[in-house]
């Protein structure tokens, strides 16, 4: 798997942070205090959370929950062991029932990152990163265009399908398609 440093970096003997090294560096206290997560070996810090970014969250999690029920779990703000060198959180991920108290989820039907000031790494950086990670669907809550993008099809670490929806339209979830939510419910209202 590639970083995403500079190949004038990476070309010259750098190793990526492995996962299992970044999990022991933020149990041992080197994290306190900071928001971070690993992307292709490198710790990134996270912008923090606005107003309309934490209700977004709220309201996708809360909609998947109450149509979801007991079929999957729902997980907002937490660890995904994307890879090796990977280990992201995710503002929401739909995740297969499992015991989870020694292992961060792996495996994920849906996830969703919330964007208005990482609206280009969660495009980039990280739907690449999604693309090579076991995850049937990749939704960006878009606060810069007001609109959902929609990636599925994933082969060999590519998503092959983006749509785009508008305030309007309904998104159902790939793997549980009486899952359903209002874009216009979970974008900041046009006044705000």
């Amino acid at each position: 798997m590639e970083t995403m440093l500079p190949s004038d970096v990476t070309g010259s003997g750098f190793r990526p942070l492995k996962r299992v090294e970044y999990e022991r560096l933020g149990v041992e206290g080197f994290f306190d205090n900071e928001r971070v997560e690993l992307l292709f070996g490198v710790v990134v810090e996270m912008p923090p959370v606005d107003p309309a970014h934490g209700t977004s969250i709220y309201r996708v999690r809360r909609k998947i929950e109450a149509s979801l029920g007991d079929r999957a779990m729902v997980r907002d703000q937490n660890s995904f062991a994307a890879s090796d060198i990977s280990e992201p959180q995710p503002d929401i991920m739909v995740v297969p029932n499992d015991d989870y108290w020694k292992q961060h989820p792996s495996r994920a039907y849906l996830v969703v990152e919330v964007s208005r000031s990482s609206l280009d790494r969660d495009q980039g950086v990280k739907a690449k990163l999604y693309g090579l990670a076991e995850v049937d669907e990749y939704w960006i809550v878009n606060h810069v265009d007001e609109v959902v993008e929609v990636y599925r099809d994933r082969k060999r670490g590519k998503w092959r399908s983006k749509t785009t929806h508008h305030r309007g339209e309904t998104i159902a979830m790939l793997t549980f398609p009486d899952v359903t939510l209002a874009v216009s419910e979970i974008l900041p209202p046009v006044d705000a």
